[in-house]
């Protein structure tokens, strides 16, 4: 009976832990999914990089259209520096056709992405890191051969308007990581559209 009073609380935390999703500090584990050329793609495919940038985001949500150009600024100041961006789309195609691959295949040719765009099919994968909106972020450092979360949430202050932008959150943890101190604004509020889980 103790065995499977034991066993019956073990199961219960790990519920409870993938159901919450990562926290800053966490240890993020490797994924592999198939991105917009067909070829699978996993963070181990990166051996030069000392990061990631994880977003999950989609085609059809307006906040992650605002955020697309930004995501390729991005991607192209700090991929060169050790941190490149893996997008990844977790939404229900059945019920949100505009976000299937065929058009997710379209939408990354039309905007120029520069980084991978994964599709999470059963969004198993934004379950797990607790992603919720389309755009999430997740910032990941490599150390002492771990993943470990070191930002989650908004790319910047303003999704309406790039030239408003006052406080660039996740460049100014990138920029932080970089220069080896600590980041100070290590979580905020990820806005936008809310995930279109499969199965809910």
């Amino acid at each position: 009976m103790k065995k499977l009073l034991s066993t019956l609380v073990i199961c219960l935390t790990m519920t409870a832990a993938w159901a919450q999703g990562y926290s800053v500090g966490d240890a993020a584990a490797d994924f592999s999914l198939k991105n917009i050329d067909g070829k699978m793609v996993s963070m181990a495919d990166f051996d030069e990089a000392k990061g990631f940038v994880v977003v999950f985001t989609c085609n059809h949500c307006p906040y992650a259209k605002m955020y697309e150009e930004r995501l390729v600024d991005l991607d192209k100041a700090y991929a060169q520096k050790g941190y490149p961006i893996i997008a990844i789309n977790p939404n229900d195609a059945n019920a949100y056709p505009e976000d299937d691959f065929a058009s997710m295949k379209v939408r990354a040719e039309e905007r120029g992405f520069t980084f991978p765009y994964l599709v999470d099919g059963n969004s198993e994968i934004a379950r797990t890191f607790g992603a919720t909106r389309t755009p999430h972020v997740y910032l990941l450092n490599k150390e002492g051969g771990e993943l470990k979360v070191r930002y989650i949430g908004a790319i910047d202050d303003n999704a309406r308007d790039a030239s408003s932008v006052e406080d660039t959150y996740l460049a100014n943890a990138i920029d932080a990581l970089l220069a080896g101190d600590e980041i100070a604004e290590a979580e905020t509020r990820a806005v936008g559209c809310s995930i279109k889980f499969v199965g809910q």
